[in-house]
C-alpha cells in the first residue's frame, strides 16, 4: 500500500464543482491500495498515518502528529501512485489493486481512520475528482508498507 502524505493549511476535493470533503488544517493523504494489499495492512497505514510526527511542537521541531494537533484528515484514493516508469515514456499501473479491492481498501481505511480520529473527510473511489490544496511547509512524505510475510528482507 502507498501514500502520499502532505501537511496542509487546508485542502478540499470537488466532483463537478460540488465539495464532498474539506479539512483546513492538517493531513491529505493520496492512497494507492497494490494487488494482494489487505484490510490489516490498510489498518497499518491508518495507524502509519496517524502517528507521522510532521507537525511543529513549541520548539519548531517536528515532533507532532495530526492527531496530537488535532488536524484534519482528508484521504483520497489515487491508483496513480502505483505507477511503473521503468520501461518507457507511459506508465503502466498493473501493480495497482483491481478496482474492487481497490474501493473495498479505501473504505476500510476511511472508516479506520474515522473510527480513531476526527475529523476525516473522503474523496470518492473512481471520481475525476479536483483536489484543492495549499501545503504547509512545503512538507510532502512517501510512504509503502507491504505485508510483513511478503516484504524483502532488509
Amino acid at each position: 500500500m502507498i501514500a502520499l502524505l502532505q501537511r496542509v493549511a487546508s485542502a478540499r476535493v470537488e466532483i463537478e464543482g460540488r465539495v464532498v470533503g474539506s479539512i483546513g488544517p492538517g493531513l491529505l493523504a493520496f492512497v494507492c491500495a497494490e494487488a494482494g494489499d489487505t484490510e490489516a495492512l490498510a489498518d497499518r497505514m491508518v495507524d502509519k498515518i496517524l502517528k507521522m510526527r510532521i507537525f511543529a511542537d513549541d520548539a519548531g521541531k517536528m515532533n507532532h502528529s495530526v492527531t496530537d494537533v488535532a488536524g484534519g484528515l482528508l484521504i483520497v484514493s489515487q491508483f496513480t501512485l502505483a505507477a511503473d516508469v521503468s520501461a518507457g515514456n507511459r506508465p503502466s499501473f498493473v501493480a495497482a489493486a483491481p478496482a474492487e479491492l481497490g474501493r473495498r481498501l479505501f473504505d476500510r481505511l476511511v472508516q479506520t481512520a474515522s473510527a480513531r480520529h476526527a475529523p476525516v473527510a473522503a474523496g470518492v473511489f473512481g471520481a475525476d475528482m479536483q483536489v484543492h490544496l495549499v501545503n504547509d511547509g512545503p512538507v510532502t512524505i512517501p510512504l509503502m508498507l507491504h505485508d510483513r510475510a511478503s516484504a524483502p528482507e532488509r
